[in-house]
């Protein structure tokens, strides 16, 4: 199945988790190696609706009171021309039908 083009990848999920250093469950290291940053987090907007949106997306057998949440897994080619195995998680919501992007980790089950 694929994910409508239009969904919804919020500037804060990229700026204020994704590209923002943690102590625990840090994403900002390894987006790096691709190139990613908070200077041009529009980059990894542009890149995840390109390059892994159009992918097939697989529904999770996990229920989820909120919505069905899918995973879509492939590979970022990052500014700097690295890529990355990644898993990404999105969400159509029960409610409202929208589409969201959840998350992202590396695809340690890839190739």
């Amino acid at each position: 199945m694929k994910l409508p083009q239009d969904a919804i990848i919020a500037t804060a999920k990229l700026t204020r988790y994704l590209l923002l250093w943690r102590d625990n469950d840090d994403k900002s290291k390894f987006l790096a190696q691709a190139g990613y940053s908070q200077e041009n987090w529009q980059q990894l907007e542009i890149d995840l609706r390109s390059q892994i949106l159009p992918l097939d997306a697989t529904l999770s057998d996990e229920p989820n009171r909120f919505g069905d949440v899918y995973t879509i897994r492939g590979i970022l080619v990052g500014p700097n021309g690295v890529e990355l195995d990644i898993k990404t998680i999105w969400m159509v919501e029960h409610e409202t039908q929208q589409t969201k992007f959840i998350t992202l980790y590396p695809d340690k089950e890839a190739r």
